[in-house]
């Protein structure tokens, strides 16, 4: 069992620059950590801890060894007691994390997480029995007392989920000896790629401070070509310095997770992910087939007709997210861009921005730009009894709109999903994405339909295209990648060149023969922290994007109830499979054609950025 880790939900674009401070886009909000705990110190955070330890060990010698034993009223019991730890865990988790990336180079913050993150394992071990016990109950005597107790088979989902572990079951023994040593390994790693990340400085041509990794990254996107050359080259050359300690770190958590994996008979490196995301692998395989089959007719074709709009024969990878030349620099302060989510959400539904709303005026959101803030963008949901929290770091750019809707809409989804409790409120991965493809899509309609010139539609347009690009097409080019990278290690250990030419392969593929790729770009597999955190997590985003753009259709095309049966689906959160959430609209993602669907409207968006050249 594993509390509440901190997802880095939505982090697909670069938001950070260190030299603009929040008071260039009006009064950014700050988080209020408050509604989880006043203080490191606070009584009640050591109160927490305190009853966690012994609510563990309480649990352990009420329940272990007497599972089979129980009665549907006795199990109910055993149930809710679970929850009420993992809520207190949970809770004492997020406050650690979201502190910590407030300020990740604050060593005080680090150490008070590590603590935390120590004395839960700790408190913990002693749980590690109940599922590898409730995973050997008899099948007919479980079925027994689900049919006998409604309010225990309102659990069956998650119960489904464990069980589905059954097969991949270690020893009590093992079991438990790889709970104690999670904190020295794979957590360990991960902490040295943040901690390197952060602290990484980069001397970019042309810039009079050296810049941290967001700030290289955001140059980009700027409007001037010698300044994004300038950043990649910068960052080449300090991913090429560093890229020995790189290599090592997936070297040894691929290696790590191939030990496990084989001792627990898993049939490939992504089963685990798959069954996490209680999804089939050939549901994630029809979906990755579909969109490498569309490479051809998406990135390939939109980026041909980007080296014509800039005048270019090749592009570089420094032009790969550059501004088009029609489109005119503009920043948006943060006042409009609340009020242009905000209004896109309450025009397909007022309640959806009645529940947006607290995020911006009661201290859920981190927006502005400090030194040692963490990168990116994400949702944390906390635990169901407080409400989730966004962290931004806001540029006032108008993608930076779009990450905002984003992240709101994962907020939305986490808030709505909170009435089905702490153990059935978490939603796979696949269908994590859902609510906040879907309220990035809501903005960009509302904007695209206020758009008063040729010029401006297509900015957003293509604004649009390069997202969905960047969301599918790079994301399961991503996914190909990992699954080379692992396959590749279990023949043994792999030199930095091996992991450069691996990323080649994929990017070669994805991007199309139209890129002309720099000296140095082999080594940027290096910075991106899903492969280090969560191997086979990109494939959540492609298939979230499929999802919607196949849900917005339904929408579009006037499904009756539809928002009803959006609200219905969110508030599921993980009780229901992907199979019963899309039924309601006439979806199946295990049909190969349902990918086609929503990647058909990728590339009619490019149809129609095509027909504008006419």
């Amino acid at each position: 069992m594993t509390f509440h880790p901190l997802p880095r939900l939505g982090t697909k674009r670069p938001v950070f620059d260190a030299r603009i401070g929040s008071n260039s886009f009006g009064d950014l909000p700050d988080w209020n950590l408050d509604d989880l705990y006043t203080d490191p110190d606070a009584p009640e955070l050591q109160r927490d801890l305190t009853w966690l330890e012994t609510a563990c060990a309480g649990f352990a010698s009420t329940y272990q060894g007497k599972l089979a034993g129980l009665s549907a009223a006795q199990m109910l019991a055993c149930v809710q007691a679970y929850e009420a730890i993992d809520i207190t865990a949970g809770r004492i988790g997020s406050y650690a994390g979201l502190r910590y990336y407030q300020n990740t180079m604050d060593s005080e913050r680090a150490k008070f997480m590590a603590d935390v993150q120590d004395a839960i394992t700790n408190f913990t071990t002693p749980l590690v029995f109940f599922s590898l016990e409730f995973n050997r109950l008899d099948e007919a005597a479980l079925a027994d007392l689900l049919a006998s107790n409604a309010d225990l088979a309102r659990y069956r989902p998650v119960m489904d989920r464990m069980r589905a572990m059954r097969p991949y079951q270690l020893s009590d023994e093992m079991e438990q000896y790889l709970h104690d040593a999670s904190v020295v390994g794979a957590s360990a790693w991960n902490k040295l790629f943040d901690e390197t990340m952060a602290g990484l400085m980069f001397k970019v041509a042309g810039e009079e401070e050296e810049l941290n990794l967001e700030a290289t990254l955001n140059l980009l996107t700027d409007t001037d070509r010698a300044k994004r050359e300038a950043a990649a080259r910068a960052l080449a050359a300090v991913f090429d310095k560093h890229i020995k300690l790189f290599a090592r770190v997936h070297n040894t958590l691929a290696k790590e997770k191939e030990i496990e994996d084989r001792w627990r008979k898993m049939p490939s490196p992504q089963h685990g992910r798959h069954l996490s995301n209680h999804v089939e692998p050939e549901v994630v395989e029809a979906l990755r087939n579909a969109v490498v089959a569309a490479y051809p007719k998406l990135s390939h074709r939109y980026y041909k007709l980007k080296a014509k709009w800039m005048g270019l024969e090749t592009l570089q990878v420094w032009d790969r997210n550059a501004p088009l030349p029609i489109e005119a620099p503009r920043l948006v302060n943060w006042a409009e861009a609340s009020e242009t989510v905000l209004s896109a959400y309450a025009a397909f539904d007022p309640r959806l921005a009645e529940i947006a709303k607290p995020f911006f005026t009661q201290g859920w959101i981190d927006a502005g730009v400090k030194p040692g803030k963490a990168p990116g963008a994400f949702a944390h949901p906390t635990v169901t009894t407080v409400h989730p929290y966004v962290m931004l770091n806001y540029l006032g750019k108008p993608r930076d709109v779009m990450t905002l809707a984003h992240e709101l809409g994962h907020g939305v989804h986490q808030v709505l999903a909170a009435g089905q409790g702490e153990l059935l409120s978490a939603t796979p991965l696949t269908l994590a994405e859902t609510a906040s493809v879907f309220g990035e899509m809501l903005t960009f309609r509302k904007l695209l339909e206020g758009a008063k010139t040729k010029a401006e539609r297509k900015t957003l347009l293509a604004g649009k295209v390069e997202d969905m690009i960047n969301t599918v097409v790079r994301q399961i080019a991503f996914y190909d990648f990992e699954c080379k990278l692992h396959a590749a290690r279990a023949e043994g250990e792999l030199t930095p060149d091996d992991i450069n030419a691996l990323w080649m392969s994929v990017q070669a593929q994805s991007l199309g023969e139209v890129f002309d790729f720099m000296d140095g770009y082999e080594t940027f597999w290096a910075y991106i922290p899903h492969f280090v955190h969560s191997p086979f997590y990109v494939y959540a985003y492609a298939f979230g994007d499929g999802l919607v753009n196949a849900l917005y259709a339904a929408y579009e095309g006037g499904l009756p109830d539809f928002e009803e049966k959006y609200f219905d689906m969110l508030k599921a959160g993980g009780s229901k499979h992907h199979k019963d959430l899309l039924a309601p609209f006439g979806l199946d993602a295990s049909d190969p054609k349902f990918w086609d669907k929503g990647l058909s409207m990728i590339a009619g968006f490019i149809d129609e950025l095509e027909a504008m050249e006419d």
